[in-house]
């Protein structure tokens, strides 16, 4: 495998980042996931845009000089990687410099790392849907913040995979916000309900794609959370993201949701999602 570390494109193995990286001491850094389908990055603009204000919330400059699209691309490349399905993760750290917890003083580069790598595409997940299994949401309360910091979601994951689940829906103050790496949403009386936006939960780019096809299908939305005592209610429930697409979830704890199968609007959504991602890819 090529990366990129610091302006270089080399083996992974002969990448090095030193042990005074304030990502390694102190996951003080940001990072994005981009899927590439057939060599075309999905929604980049979004994705940039979202890495640059997570860098800003947490005031690590912009490296110089840095394209993270010609990065993607170039990574792709040096991959074999230009006509499959793959991901590409970049990472941007504060930099390296002694421990403290203070930001470094003087001029520290941020340290740049990124990689591409094979996808596989969840087809039967796609078609058989999904379960789910709520846990409390631990993470801190700047969820909006793209960073490397993801303890509490490994935790909550491992937690759901151990229960053979697909994924965790986090709950806080009673309420189903998001999974631990995929926003969510449900259906009750025809409505797609999901939490808004705001700093609970990630401004995941697969949920904003989401949301303007359900406008141009006509499907009412509510950008109002579900309370965990409504999810029984549901007669549909799924997931958003960039590995997930639209990902029907069809069980949540040991209750199926509504007829323990994907509903119409899934469907509806999930291949309205696959043509304008096809659609994407052709213009280029």
């Amino acid at each position: 495998m090529i990366v990129f570390l610091n302006g270089q494109f080399l083996p992974k193995d002969e990448a090095r980042i030193s042990p005074d990286d304030r990502a390694f001491l102190f996951a003080d850094g940001a990072y994005e996931v981009v899927r590439a389908y057939r060599g075309h990055l999905f929604r980049a603009k979004e994705h940039w845009d979202r890495f640059h204000d997570s860098l800003r919330a947490l005031r690590i400059p912009h490296p110089a000089g840095v394209d993270f699209s010609g990065i993607a691309g170039e990574l792709l490349k040096r991959n074999q990687l230009a006509d499959a399905e793959a991901t590409v993760y970049l990472q941007v750290s504060r930099g390296a410099a002694p421990r403290r917890h203070a930001f470094p003083a003087g001029d520290v580069a941020p340290t740049v790392y990124g990689f591409a790598a094979p996808f596989a595409n969840p087809v039967e997940k796609w078609a058989q849907g999904v379960k789910v299994l709520t846990l409390p949401d631990q993470r801190w309360a700047r969820c909006d913040i793209k960073s490397v910091s993801l303890l509490p979601n490994v935790l909550a994951n491992q937690q759901a995979q151990e229960a053979g689940a697909h994924e965790a829906l986090l709950i806080r103050d009673g309420f189903a916000m998001e999974g631990s790496l995929s926003n969510f949403a449900a259906v009750f009386d025809g409505v797609l309900h999901t939490a808004p936006r705001n700093n609970y939960i990630l401004p995941g780019i697969s949920r904003l794609v989401a949301l303007g096809l359900c406008s141009a299908l006509g499907i009412p939305v509510r950008e109002l959370p579900v309370a965990e005592g409504e999810l029984k209610n549901a007669a549909e429930a799924m997931l958003f993201g960039t590995t997930n697409e639209v990902m029907p979830v069809v069980q949540i704890n040991d209750r199926p949701v509504g007829d323990g199968r994907p509903g119409p609007l899934t469907r509806q959504l999930q291949q309205a999602f696959r043509d304008y991602v096809e659609e994407c890819r052709r213009r280029g």
